[in-house]
């Protein structure tokens, strides 16, 4: 379905060849893609045409970038945490007496 739309019984047909999973198991799956928003079924006659629903990919995909990087939405934060550390110590340097040489 990545290239496109594909007719229910040409998807049933190449699972079923690399899988071994029955016509039954197949339609389930696809039943189960559907109804979780990831794909999406056109009727014509009496055929059904199985394609990628964009909107539901995209948001399977931030979901499993969530689970990649759970801390990424406290990158910004700790960015602003790190420009203040820094900012600090440049001000205590400022304020400290320099130690004098040659005396």
């Amino acid at each position: 379905m990545a290239g496109g739309e594909q007719p229910a019984g040409t998807i049933v047909e190449t699972i079923r060849a690399e899988y071994s999973i029955s016509q039954p198991g197949v339609s389930q799956h696809l039943k189960v893609l559907r109804e979780a928003g990831l794909v999406i079924v056109r009727a014509e006659g009496t055929r059904r045409f199985y394609g990628l629903d964009p909107a539901g990919v995209e948001s399977a995909t931030s979901w499993l970038a969530a689970l990649a990087d759970p801390l990424r939405h406290f990158a910004n934060p700790l960015d602003a945490l790190g420009t203040e550390i820094a900012r600090g110590k440049r001000a205590r340097r400022a304020t400290e007496p320099r130690p004098k040489f040659g005396t």
